[in-house]
């Protein structure tokens, strides 16, 4: 596998923890878009393309995002999970994590640290740019 383009899209607000969004074309035949570049506690990362996990109403059937509390369609409570009743503060983390899922991601460590070095390395030379 070669990365063979990667396309930076910075964002405006200075103080927001987005910093960018990336685009990686692979082996020029396939393209991941909105992979975000983010600013941590330790310093840069990426995280790849995701979206929320929704779940079906018990009474309509209607799919409504992860934790909701009434369904957007009937409106109808939605059982809460006693977990999700009154989190520790290191498991609210990881209830937000669950809402999401991500759509494409390397399967082992070393791809992913070569996804993220050539969209850090592009990050970087787009950002001397300014």
């Amino acid at each position: 596998m070669e990365i063979t383009e990667v396309r930076i899209f910075q964002k405006e607000s200075a103080n927001n923890k987005l910093k960018a969004y990336a685009t990686i074309t692979i082996d020029n035949a396939f393209v991941v878009r909105n992979i975000k570049i983010i600013e941590g506690k330790t310093g840069l990362f990426i995280a790849m393309p995701s979206r929320k996990i929704k779940e079906p109403c018990l009474k309509c059937n209607h799919k409504n995002v992860v934790h909701s509390k009434f369904c957007n369609e009937c409106g109808e409570r939605i059982p809460v999970s006693i977990q999700a009743v009154s989190p520790a503060p290191e498991e609210a983390h990881d209830l937000r994590q669950s809402e999401h899922k991500d759509i494409a991601h390397p399967i082992t460590a070393q791809a992913r640290e070569y996804i993220q070095k050539k969209i850090m390395d592009a990050y970087q030379a787009e950002k001397s740019k300014q």
